[in-house]
Formats: C-alpha cells, structure tokens, sequence
C-alpha cells in the first residue's frame, strides 16, 4: 500500500514547513504549491489524497480556489481541509458553503493537523478515484 498524499497550498514557508514536517511525520507524501496556479499545475499533474488549503493566498483566494477545484469532475471528491488564520464566527460556514470539507485555525496546532488529516485519509473520507 503506498503512502497517502497531501497537497499544501500555502504562501507562507513556516507554515508549509510546519505541515510538511507533520505530515512526512505520519508518513505522507506532500506535494507543495504557493499559490492557486502552482496548484492547478499540481493537480492536473497528480491528484492527491487531500488538500489542505490557505485561505488567504495570494492572487486567486483559496476560496475560489476550493470552488473551481470541488467544480471540476475529476477533483471534486477531493476532501478539501481549510487553513486560516479566520477564526470568527460564521467563517467556519462561508468555508463549508465554499467546498471545504473541513478547517483548521492558525497558528496550526499540529496535533489537532495530524489527527484531521488522519480522520480523513484512514477512515475512507478520502477516495483516492
């Protein structure tokens, strides 16, 4: 059985650095983009397991970002994890209605990051198609 992957899309270095190192951690490929286009370019080349998602990228915003993603056909089983630093009330639902499947508040708590990513990859949320 080979490793699950995840796709990071974050701008921030610390924060991709802080997630890839969690992530290798638990044994998963990540696979890293800085923005919506080295996204994209990401996903036409290789579909992962999941996708966690800064909100606040630069250029195309993360949320347009999870709704073109969850509107392509061969994306849109995708479980989609938000990350943002957006923590007020009624961001959790604008995020939901946008395509996420689900978030996590900044600063990142890695273990919380670890057991989400883990919910969603080992109990069969992600369906690798």
């Amino acid at each position: 059985m080979s490793a699950k992957c995840v796709l990071v899309v974050e701008d921030k270095d610390l924060n991709r650095k802080i997630v890839r190192i969690v992530l290798k951690s638990k044994g998963y490929n990540v696979l890293e983009a800085t923005n919506a286009e080295e996204a994209l370019e990401i996903l036409q080349a290789q579909i992962p397991d999941l996708i966690l998602m800064d909100i606040a990228l630069p250029g195309m915003s993360g949320e347009e970002l999870t709704r073109q993603i969850k509107g392509t056909p061969q994306w849109r089983h995708l479980p989609i994890i938000a990350l943002t630093a957006h923590a007020m009330k009624g961001d959790r639902e604008q995020f939901l209605k946008a395509g996420c499947d689900d978030y996590i508040s900044k600063p990142i708590n890695t273990r919380l990051l670890a057991e989400l990513v883990e919910n969603y990859l080992s109990k069969g949320l992600a369906n690798n198609e």
